[in-house]
């Protein structure tokens, strides 16, 4: 095995090997320890059961058939059959009769049109007005005028102006 592979508990060698086996040649390290915590929960869960059954039938220890019988339930509640081949061509036949939605026509990569998708106009822009320099001075001019006492603070605040918020709202594409 690897160099790492020394310092590996045994089970987790297993699990290594079983995904060697598997032909699983790429991947992170964090997957052994996921499909180790997943053996080792199943295993607790099918003795925890095994011992109730064991206990329920009168004995002291379990045995083979307690395990067995803890399996099987285990496997009945947590699996279920997929179904049957008839029933899934009956289900896709009415999938079936009702057409795709078209798509917008164009280059790139088609998309279904605005109603089926989640994109929507969801944000505003701020956009603040912008007065040319000359503008700006006859503007100062004028409060100067008309406020000698002002202070510059206060001239300030009077030059700048609260932005404006635009949404747009996104429009359709026609042929």
């Amino acid at each position: 095995m690897a160099d790492g592979d020394e310092d590996l508990p045994r089970d987790a060698k297993i699990v290594k090997s079983l995904l060697k086996s598997m032909g699983v040649e790429d991947y992170e390290p964090r997957v052994i320890h996921q499909f180790l915590e997943l053996w080792y929960r199943y295993v607790v869960d099918v003795l925890t059961d095994a011992q109730v059954y064991s206990e329920h039938a009168g004995k002291n220890t379990i045995d083979c058939d307690d395990v067995k019988l803890a399996v099987q339930s285990k496997v009945n509640s947590s699996f279920s059959q997929p179904p049957a081949r008839e029933v899934l061509l009956e289900l896709a036949k009415n999938r079936n009769k009702i057409p795709l939605p078209k798509s917008i026509a164009g280059r790139g990569i088609p998309l279904p049109p605005e109603q089926d998708t989640l994109i929507s106009p969801n944000y505003q822009l701020s956009i603040e007005k912008k007065e040319s320099a000359q503008a700006a001075e006859e503007m100062e001019e004028d409060e100067q005028s008309t406020e000698p006492n002002a202070s510059e603070e206060q001239r300030t605040d009077m030059l700048q102006q609260t932005p404006q918020k635009v949404s747009f709202p996104l429009a359709r594409r026609t042929k």
